[in-house]
This record gives structure tokens, C-alpha cells and sequence, in this order.
């Protein structure tokens, strides 16, 4: 299969090149040709597939003859070695709980199958260096994916102050061949610098760049895996809605793209925190970009969202198309923090701020809508937001031993300004 910029559909290239590469050489990001649809005869017995297998046929369904299959399936039975199940939280809603692997979060299932394709791909070229940026969980779930994978470093660049602490402590403490720089500045400034050296192609062709932020298809591919997993759980006849918890919205692209391979959704919810700048534009057609304000969902806390690109190119840029599929809802740190504490008290259930937002989009929305069985996908583990979360619930929350073990380890990090040429030196002193 090939692949196109999203700037210039005439620009096209094998997804194996729109892997390693990251973005596309204008600086716009890559789509597939086609969005493959599985066959009828896998989607009308899903309920009985297992996980490793529905992860299977859709990198098939995308990556054709690229790797072989028999690599193809230990890789994946590698990288999706954790469950992804469904908590029926109430009558019509369903929890889709993302945050079993390794760092607690659903960037897991990216990260993982990433580092483990990107390094098949490029087994015979020089060293990739992974790029990216962070506004929460992508940099722990990119450091533990990629950790010791042969012939790729990482470089991560987070928001100083913008995350929370486990979540730094996950990003900053492996060292070897993962590097984290604490940028002066917010997540936005992050994305922007690592946009800036993809276009720049004396830091592209120097460093051998590639990306492991959602600005990769291959970051999308395996988010569409648990969309299939998860509705297959559902047993229902009501129309399915699925609640997505959004910042970058790659997590939501995916979802359309499972959407359009045959998966049986008929409506998505954009969930996201004051940073609205995608529900604005949901409710009255005006995309405006602005900077990001600080949250205690922090992972949300976009003002450009990468994906938008990806959105309007599979709605071919029209608003009345894209606002009959997705919904937009905004919420305030206030609520959200009202959320957690009602959703505890009442089904003694703990949500991360994160999945809480989702959560009050299904309470703004079960009310205009009926005959809906609700599928919210919750982001990540409560206990990575431990001071937001005890605090509001009066109560002390238990951390899962693979977070405990990082607590007390040496943070490891760099702290640089948000102005690119002191980053671009940098990374040229350091790493060439």
C-alpha cells in the first residue's frame, strides 16, 4: 500500500517509508491510500476472534507483503501482549479499559508495536532517532516500548511542570538509549520544535529522523486494534457510540479508520477539556488553533491538534460530513474533578481526569440520544494522577508495583528552552 501527504495527494510513497519517515517531506502528515475494509465474513464472527488475531488481519490489511507473516505474527503477539477488557459501568455503558500494559496507559499499545515494526523495517539502514513530543503519557509508553530495541534512540521532549510526577518518572529514568529533554515551555512549543526538524533537512538527513507521536500512521494502525476488541464485547443491538478522550485526536482518527474498515460504530464523541479548540469547531465550522492552557488532564492539553489534518482529509475538509459522526463536548477542570469523585462514590469506580472527561460527555450526551450503548475509553490508570485523585476522593489509592518500583529512581533529563536552533545544536553536539 501506499501512502500520501495530506498537504499534496500527487506526493506519494510505500507505508514503509511513511513509517520510518514520520512525516511527509513538506512537513504535512501521511495517509493511506485507502482505508482497507476487512471482510464481511471476519466482522460478522468478531465476538469469536481473539485479540492477537483482529491485530493481525488489520496489519495485514494495511502493511500487505511488507514483512512476512510468520514475523509479522511474533512481533504482534510481542508488542499486544496485554488484554484490553470492557467494565460495564452502567446499563448502557460500557468502559473500555486501555491502561493494562506496561506504563499503565493506552499509548501502550502504539509505542510497543511500534518500536518492534519501525525496528524490523529499518534492520539493514543506519540508526533511526525516534522524535517526539509529550504532553503526558506518550513519552513513558515511547520510552518503555522502544527501551533496548536495537538500532533506534529516542528522544523525548515533555512540557517542564506539564506533566504529572509519575508520568516524568517514567519518561526520565531508563536512560541508556532514551534521552528526555524538559522544554521551558508548553507541550505545544514541544510539538513545534519536533515539527521544525522534520522540515529541516540537514537535522532529517543527519539524524535519520522518524517520529513515534500520533503524527505517525504507524501509531494509528494498532489504536484501531482495541476499537474491534472492544466492541466486540458488547453484546447489543443498540447503536454503538464510542467516547474518546482527545487531545492530538490521533486516538480518534483511528477510530474513524476502524469506522470505515467495516467496525460497527455509528457515531463518535470528542471528548476534551478547555482546550476546545476541536468541539468549537464541531459547533460552528471555524477551526482556530490557540495556545494551550494548563489542565489537571493534562495529556489533553492541545491547542493544535496534529490529527485535525488527518480528520478533514477523511471527511474530505466538509463540516456537514464530520458533524454527522462526531460530536463534540468541553469540560471544565472543576467538573472534572466533581466527576471523579461522584463516579467513585456512586460505582466505586475510579476515573483518571482524563477518562472522567469522557464520562461527563456521556452524562451531556445520554440525554439527547437514545437507543445508545456507550463504549468510553478510558486513557490510563487512575493511580498516574495519585495526588489529583486521592485528594479528591479522601482517600488513599492503591499503585500498581510497576509504578511504585519508579518513585524513588534518579530522574535523568536535560532542560533546554523552547527556541529551536539552541535545540537543533543540541541534538547535533550530542548525538552526531
Amino acid at each position: 500500500m501506499n501512502c500520501y501527504s495530506t498537504l499534496n495527494p500527487a506526493l506519494r510513497v510505500p507505508i514503509s517509508k511513511a513509517i520510518l519517515d514520520g512525516l511527509a517531506d513538506d512537513g504535512s502528515l501521511y495517509m493511506p491510500e485507502n482505508i482497507p475494509r476487512l471482510p464481511d465474513e471476519f466482522l460478522k464472527n468478531l465476538s469469536d476472534i481473539p485479540f492477537e488475531t483482529i491485530a493481525f488481519e488489520i496489519t495485514t490489511a494495511f502493511l500487505q507483503n511488507q514483512i512476512p507473516r510468520e514475523v509479522l505474527l511474533s512481533l504482534i503477539n510481542d508488542a499486544i501482549n496485554f488484554p484490553a477488557p470492557v467494565f460495564e459501568l452502567e446499563e448502557n455503558l460500557g468502559v473500555l479499559e486501555l491502561f493494562h500494559g506496561p506504563t499503565l496507559a493506552f499509548k501502550d499499545f502504539g509505542a510497543r508495536f511500534m518500536s518492534r515494526i519501525m525496528s524490523y523495517l529499518n534492520k539493514e539502514k543506519p540508526d533511526l532517532t525516534i522524535l517526539v513530543a509529550t504532553s503526558g503519557d506518550t513519552g513513558g509508553a515511547v520510552a518503555s516500548g522502544f527501551f533496548n530495541v536495537p538500532g533506534i534512540r529516542v528522544i523525548i521532549l515533555y512540557p517542564k511542570g506539564g506533566v504529572s510526577f509519575l508520568q516524568e518518572k517514567q519518561l526520565t529514568t531508563l536512560g541508556r538509549n532514551i534521552t528526555a529533554l524538559e522544554i521551558d515551555g508548553t507541550f505545544d512549543d514541544c510539538q513545534t520544535l519536533v515539527k521544525k526538524a522534520f522540515v529541516d533537512i540537514e537535522c532529517k538527513d543527519r539524524l535519520n529522523l522518524s517520529s513515534a507521536n500520533s503524527i505517525n500512521l504507524a501509531r494509528l494502525i494498532p489504536q484501531t486494534f482495541y476499537y474491534f476488541e472492544g466492541v466486540k464485547q458488547i453484546k447489543t443491538n443498540k447503536n454503538i457510540v464510542c467516547i474518546v478522550p482527545s487531545g492530538n485526536f490521533g486516538n480518534l482518527t483511528a477510530g474513524v479508520m476502524a469506522k470505515r474498515m467495516g467496525l460497527n460504530i455509528s457515531r463518535f464523541i470528542a471528548a476534551t477539556n478547555i482546550n476546545d479548540v476541536v468541539p468549537a469547531y464541531l459547533t460552528n465550522s471555524i477551526y482556530k488553533p490557540k495556545p494551550s492552557i494548563s489542565t489537571v488532564s493534562n495529556a489533553m492539553d492541545v491547542g493544535n491538534p496534529s490529527n485535525f489534518d488527518r480528520l478533514m482529509d477523511l471527511y474530505g475538509s466538509t463540516w456537514n460530513r464530520i458533524i454527522k459522526e462526531i460530536t463534540g463536548y468541553h469540560f471544565s477542570d472543576e467538573k472534572t474533578l466533581q466527576t471523579i469523585e461522584k463516579c467513585f462514590k456512586e460505582h466505586g469506580y475510579l476515573l483518571d481526569p482524563h477518562t472522567a472527561v469522557g464520562y461527563l460527555a456521556y452524562l451531556a450526551d445520554q440525554s439527547r440520544y437514545g437507543n445508545i450503548h456507550y463504549l468510553l475509553l478510558a486513557t490510563a490508570h487512575p493511580s498516574k494522577f495519585l495526588e489529583t485523585v486521592e485528594k479528591q476522593i479522601g482517600q488513599k489509592v492503591n499503585i500498581p508495583a510497576r509504578l511504585v518500583n519508579l518513585k524513588d529512581l534518579p530522574k535523568k533529563s536535560i532542560l533546554l528552552s523552547n527556541n529551536y536552533y539552541s535545540f537543533k545544536e543540541y541534538l547535533f553536539k550530542t548525538f552526531f
